[in-house]
């Protein structure tokens, strides 16, 4: 079974990077788990600072209605791209208004950090939708589930997570450079 890079930890993992650990070595899939100064893990500066593309990098957004019955999803989105969120987002919600979820929202709902959220690992009552742009890449950079570490995958491991919808314009294209 293929193996990412092993992190050293200091100290024992949290329940979260464990149970991210196990999904990625149970998956069958390659990975790679790099690490990062927690102060750089905001994609655009993680980007910038190690020199990735943001064109393989993913974020993912919780979001959530403002109107009518409470509900979130995960959306993940490729880091040069908008999330569509006033309407594709709020036809799959089924709702007049939806938002982003706050950071603590978000935090308490994923049991990760803004900034470090992976779409790996999430709990099965939240449903996460992947724009299909994702899946045509051939590796993802993925948030780590905390700060300090970003996960390499192919984007094949979402056909194994749960709740897991692959939704054509999910995100608006990246404006063309003139």
């Amino acid at each position: 079974m293929p193996r990412g890079i092993r992190l050293r930890y200091h100290g024992p993992m949290s329940p979260v990077e464990s149970a991210l650990r196990k999904i990625l070595e149970e998956s069958g899939i390659a990975f790679e788990i790099i690490a990062c100064d927690p102060d750089l893990a905001d994609t655009a500066i993680f980007c910038r600072h190690y020199g990735y593309a943001m064109e393989r990098s993913a974020n993912t957004i919780v979001v959530k209605t403002r109107t009518g019955e409470k509900k979130f999803a995960a959306c993940l989105v490729l880091a040069h791209t908008r999330l569509d969120v006033n309407r594709t987002v709020r036809k799959r919600l089924g709702a007049r208004k939806v938002s982003f979820a706050s950071a603590d929202e978000s935090a308490a709902l994923t049991g990760m950090p803004p900034g470090g959220i992976t779409p790996l690992g999430l709990p099965e009552t939240l449903p996460l939708w992947v724009d299909r742009r994702v899946m045509d890449c051939e590796k993802v950079i993925l948030g780590g589930g905390n700060r300090s570490s970003k996960i390499i995958v192919k984007p094949e491991i979402f056909t194994l997570t749960p709740a897991t919808t692959i939704v054509d314009g999910l995100a608006l294209a990246p404006p063309a450079e003139e």
